[in-house]
């Protein structure tokens, strides 16, 4: 694994992944975060690979994805053990419709491709919606602009930094049994 950098570092190089780090960098010093960002040798593109390369729990990888909610381009920032239930979304959001976003949607609205997209430090300002289950965690792992690179954030901080709002989003795991039923054996 190797440090970045602190976050008041400036970006190694112009352009590609070092700029995508360097917003991210800035986006947490802008809020009052002087996070370590860091960049691993193995992909963390997927919540397994994060969890697997900074040797935590998928439950505590924060997943970055981008939905339409009526047409507009909205933050859901999950634990990645829970898919997301885009019903649940759609009442935190106030929308009648929500969908996954395509990638280039996603890197329009974020600047950010999928695998990297940072939970902020987007190029447009995006309604974020947060997964209640981040925040049984003493600290969370986010990506910070590309598919290698994390920090590790406590997540209230990243509730105040994202301006999010905390609801359920996960969908009920599909084995599990209706209310008042019980699984038989």
């Amino acid at each position: 694994m190797t440090v970045r950098g602190d976050a008041g570092a400036p970006p190694s190089g112009p352009g590609g992944a070092d700029a995508s780090v360097a917003r991210v960098r800035a986006a947490l010093v802008e809020r009052g975060l002087a996070l370590e960002i860091l960049e691993y040798p193995a992909s963390t593109r997927t919540a397994r690979d994060a969890a697997r390369a900074v040797g935590t729990s998928v439950a505590q990888i924060v997943k970055s994805l981008v939905f339409l909610a009526d047409g507009r381009p909205i933050l859901v920032l999950a634990s990645g053990a829970n898919r997301v239930d885009v019903r649940k979304v759609a009442g935190l959001a106030g929308a009648s419709r929500v969908e996954k976003a395509t990638a280039e949607i996603t890197r329009q609205a974020t600047g950010f491709s999928i695998g990297g997209v940072p939970p902020l430090g987007h190029t447009t300002p995006l309604p974020v919606y947060l997964d209640r289950a981040l925040l049984v965690h003493p600290v969370v792992y986010a990506a910070a602009g590309t598919a290698k690179t994390v920090f590790a954030i406590a997540p209230d901080d990243l509730v105040r930094a994202t301006c999010g709002t905390v609801g359920d989003v996960a969908e009920e795991p599909r084995d599990a049994p209706a209310p008042g039923h019980t699984l038989e054996t």
